[in-house]
């Protein structure tokens, strides 16, 4: 059988829903379960037998290769290939090709930077060497499929349509969306435009389909979410570190809770929920935090209640403070007293003073 012993990992994109996470740090290096995104999916391509990986960057690109360097860290080798102007996602692809040394027929993993899934790579790579597809997509079903791309396919899996966001029930013809994880034959590569913007999704797919080249679903439907806002982080990094999303690079046992060495929690705080809290960190007496990320270098002071949160790296949050469903900019201050609910978010370098907000919400 022939592995994807190759991987394109397409990161560079600004993360603007995730702001203000993404101010100073690109999307797949935000923190999850105590490391960045990116390290989750690097160890899971490795652990499929990926040997080389090249980092398609653009937003914040300065910030990859100090962190991940040659990859030997990971057992892998990586390289990086900054954009200088954005191309899309077929654009990025085609960008990097330089960089695989796959013969023409071999099989290539590509995959999107910001998709948290439990989907077996092996099991993708096998269905596109036993199925001979040019390009063979991961599929996953969802409940509500409007804010996706359909991919219907037919009785041997074969792709027989691509359907953009569709919105009236006529339309939705199948719950299959694209899940951002796609192999493709290496001399499919070499047939997207170079030195123009191509989005894969819209062009390049429905290209090949209509050239009558075979494309190829496979329905996985373990864990899948898009990490695209600042909730479905904090909940993906919380079901990273319960064990519900699988990743071999959590820095500590699956449970309740991860804390970082050199973090400090009181003795009577309570962390639940796959609550992380980051290097440095401070957690004052009394505290509750369930199902949230507290960076590097924060603070909780006593009494304040955390749910379903992210705390920036340096930010504060003065006493008896409650969060839920908020995002705290990297070194904000929110003073004692306030309560923050329903999709606020403070951004960086902030400053509430006590008491100053009672409820909120993001209308």
């Amino acid at each position: 059988m022939t592995e994807a012993k190759e991987a394109i990992l397409l990161v560079g994109g600004k993360g603007t829903r995730l702001r203000p996470l993404t101010v100073h740090t690109p999307k797949p290096m935000v923190p999850a379960a105590g490391v960045p995104f990116l390290t989750h999916q690097l160890a899971r391509a490795r652990a499929a037998g990926v040997e080389h990986i090249v980092l398609a960057t653009s937003y914040l690109a300065e910030v990859f290769e100090p962190h991940f360097g040659d990859g030997s860290s990971l057992g892998l080798h990586i390289e990086y290939v900054t954009e200088q102007e954005p191309l899309g996602t077929g654009g990025a692809i085609r960008n990097v090709a330089a960089k695989l040394s796959s013969g023409p027929d071999e099989p290539v993993l590509i995959f999107n930077g910001d998709i948290l899934t439990g989907l077996d790579i092996r099991a993708l790579v096998t269905s596109h060497n036993d199925s001979g597809a040019d390009v063979s997509l991961h599929l996953t079903r969802v409940e509500d499929p409007r804010a996706f791309g359909l991919v219907p396919t037919d009785a041997t899996g074969r792709v027989t349509a691509f359907l953009e966001k569709p919105q009236t029930p006529e339309e939705i013809v199948t719950d299959q969306i694209n899940a951002g994880a796609y192999i493709f034959r290496r001399s499919v590569i070499d047939t997207i435009p170079e030195g123009r913007p191509v989005s894969v999704e819209r062009e390049t797919f429905p290209g090949l389909l209509a050239s009558g080249a075979h494309l190829q679903g496979m329905v996985d439907s373990t864990y899948w979410l898009d990490l695209g806002t600042p909730q479905a982080f904090v909940r993906g990094s919380a079901d990273l570190v319960m064990g519900r999303a699988p990743s071999p690079a959590v820095p500590g046992r699956c449970g309740d809770r991860l804390v970082l060495e050199t973090a400090t929690v009181a003795a009577d705080a309570k962390l639940t929920g796959g609550t992380v809290v980051g290097a440095g960190a401070v957690i004052g007496a009394g505290a509750r935090i369930d199902g949230s990320t507290v960076l590097a270098g924060a603070a909780v002071e006593a009494g304040v209640v955390i749910t379903d949160s992210l705390i920036g790296a340096g930010a504060r949050i003065g006493s008896r403070t409650v969060l839920s469903g908020a995002v705290i900019g990297d070194g904000a201050q929110v003073g004692a007293d306030n309560e923050l609910r329903d999709g606020v978010r403070i951004w960086c370098g902030a400053v509430l003073p006590d008491a100053s907000i009672r409820f909120s919400s993001d209308q």
